[in-house]
C-alpha cells in the first residue's frame, strides 16, 4: 500500500497548476497537436459548458461557435497535451451544466459577465 501512495504522490507533484474556472467562463486552451513529425500549439477559445468527474479524472467541455456551427470539445484536466489555459471572461451563471446553450444562437446564447476583484 505504501508503494502505491508514494507513486501517486510522485505523479501528483508533476501536475501543472491550472487557473480556477467554472461553468460559464470563457477560456482559451493552448492544445499541443502532432501532425506527422511536426508539433504545434492550437488555440481553442470558447465557453465552459460543464465540468464533470472528480479527482484525477476531472474533465471539462468547451463550446465555441465556428461560423454557424457549434463545436464542442472535451478536455481532461490532467492531459499532457494542454500547454496553457487562460481565463478571458468570468461568466455569471446559476447552473453547473449549461447544456441549454446548445439550442440557443446569437444574442440569446450570450453569458453575462461577472465582476472579479
Amino acid at each position: 500500500m505504501d508503494l502505491i501512495k508514494v507513486a501517486e504522490q510522485a505523479f501528483a507533484s508533476e501536475k501543472k497548476e491550472l487557473p480556477a474556472f467554472k461553468a460559464g467562463d470563457q477560456i482559451t486552451i493552448g492544445y499541443r497537436i502532432k501532425e506527422g513529425n511536426k508539433e504545434r500549439v492550437q488555440e481553442f477559445r470558447g465557453d465552459v459548458i460543464c465540468i464533470h468527474g472528480s479527482g484525477d479524472k476531472k474533465r471539462f467541455t468547451v463550446r465555441k461557435m465556428s461560423g454557424n456551427v457549434g463545436v464542442e470539445r472535451i478536455f481532461p484536466m490532467d492531459s499532457p497535451f494542454i500547454e496553457s489555459i487562460t481565463v478571458n471572461k468570468y461568466g455569471k451563471v446559476r447552473r453547473a451544466k449549461l447544456y441549454y446553450l446548445r439550442e440557443r444562437t446569437g444574442k440569446k446564447a450570450r453569458i453575462q459577465e461577472r465582476r472579479v476583484k
